[in-house]
């Protein structure tokens, strides 16, 4: 007989939680690169049966953010500048063919939570509060992906994204070098003018120049 008293467990969003938990914890470098993952310790952690963890640490080894050896236990990929000088590739032309499909479709207000995104990296940067900086500037590229309405390049960036992240908090001290605040700013008055393809490029020049920045040592 079914007991009405007992809520039946969503299996898809623990799954979800547990994985996006981990994740957190990896690109936040709060599970630094080299360190080992017991998934019986983390299903401890978490509360739950080693079957979800098992099945996020195996997703994550899929994204590159953990390793794992055949007899060995799983552990936090190394940060790796010439992989993720790639990814800073693969990552400026998906957000500028974002930003081209979605100048035509920005309005006023859209222009309005760019500039509010700015500000909050700037005032960020200043703080040197890092995920605070990388919120705002995830904040400013979303709003044109979000218009590009196109889920290929959302899903795509969703994988590669947590590398680059990842790399942006490690080296936080390089950020002081970059001019983002003022690319973007020149990014809203041609979006503003709605001039697609130099928005576009400026966009790509924007995340190949971080790119460049956080991977001279992979060069």
């Amino acid at each position: 007989m079914k007991n009405k008293n007992i809520t039946p467990i969503k299996r898809l969003s623990l799954r979800e939680e547990v994985y996006e938990t981990l994740k957190k914890k990896i690109v936040q470098l709060d599970f630094e690169p080299g360190a080992r993952l017991h998934d019986k310790e983390l299903a401890e952690d978490f509360g739950v049966s080693r079957t979800p963890v098992r099945e996020a640490l195996k997703r994550l080894e899929d994204e590159g953010l953990v390793e794992s050896t055949p007899g060995s236990s799983t552990r936090v990929s190394p940060l790796n500048e010439k992989e993720a000088k790639h990814a800073f590739t693969v990552v400026a032309a998906l957000q500028a063919l974002g930003a081209k499909l979605a100048v035509p479709q920005l309005k006023e207000k859209d222009l309005g939570l760019l500039e509010l995104a700015n500000k909050k990296l700037e005032l960020a940067l200043k703080q040197q509060d890092i995920i605070g900086a990388i919120n705002a500037d995830e904040d400013f590229h979303q709003i044109y992906l979000q218009a590009a309405n196109n889920p290929e390049i959302i899903s795509a960036l969703e994988r590669i994204m947590p590398k680059i992240q990842r790399l942006e908090i490690a080296q936080f001290g390089s950020l002081n070098g970059h001019k983002s605040v003022e690319q973007h700013t020149r990014i809203i008055q041609v979006t503003r003018q709605k001039n697609q393809d130099l928005a576009s490029r400026l966009v790509e020049e924007n995340w190949l120049s971080l790119g460049e920045l956080l991977t001279r040592k992979g060069n």
